[in-house]
């Protein structure tokens, strides 16, 4: 049995909540593996509570921010990405990993998501040029990447349902980092992470998710499962 801890706060009306225990049981299935997904609520994470994660086989961390608790949601990325934990994070999850990466492993202590601080002196996520709700798009994958790796395609089509992301003006500051973007949009905005030298950790700013919805697995959930598994 595989164990997966969905780090959000649940809402049944949330297409992505909806979709998420399907993507996890659709790839379970196609892996001959059994799964196991627990919710935890932004709120139930503190500094005295996370070591509770590191139980896990893997973690995601869930669209619809922002958090009841950004700290709780930081506070879990940390720990699968300083414990190698298998990690992903979609859409609220991608921006918050992006974030946390930032602040705890470069520094910048005053990284802020602007759809919480609208004034933030450091607007690494930061609202979208053209909000994302309930589009499609298409992605250039970067040679090299595991995204193209298990894909098989340089350019997908993915969904989405976001207003706010990685703001390109400062994507620079991680060329010397071991984060890569590892797929732009068209207009060369970043839209996928990969964290070089951890077994499994990926963020999207899309919801690859609702792949399920239709009933098909999708690669990259399917290898996070298989990866997670390979932790028992």
């Amino acid at each position: 049995m595989t164990k997966f801890a969905c780090i959000g706060d649940y809402n049944s009306a949330v297409t992505a909540h909806q979709a998420i225990p399907k993507a996890l049981e659709l790839a379970g299935q196609l892996l001959n593996e059994t799964i196991e997904y627990q919710w935890i609520d932004t709120v139930d994470i503190t500094a005295d509570s996370v070591d509770h994660l590191k139980s896990f086989d893997g973690m995601w961390v869930v669209p619809a921010s922002p958090y009841q608790n950004m700290d709780g949601a930081l506070l879990a990325i940390r720990t699968a990405r300083e414990n190698n934990i298998p990690f992903m994070g979609t859409c609220g999850g991608y921006q918050h990993a992006i974030l946390e990466f930032a602040r705890n492993e470069m520094g910048y202590a005053n990284a802020e998501n602007a759809e919480v601080v609208p004034d933030a002196e450091f607007p690494l996520i930061a609202p979208l040029t053209c909000a994302l709700v309930e589009l499609d798009g298409q992605i250039k994958l970067q040679a090299g990447s595991l995204a193209l790796d298990l894909y098989g395609s340089e350019t997908i089509t993915e969904q989405y349902r976001c207003s706010y992301g990685f703001n390109v003006a400062y994507l620079d500051l991680f060329a010397q980092t071991n984060l890569k973007v590892t797929g732009f949009d068209l207009d060369d905005d970043p839209r996928i992470f990969e964290l070089q030298g951890h077994r499994f950790f990926v963020g999207t700013a899309y919801q690859p998710e609702r792949s399920a919805l239709a009933g098909n697995n999708h690669p990259l959930i399917t290898e996070f499962v298989r990866v997670a598994s390979e932790t028992r």
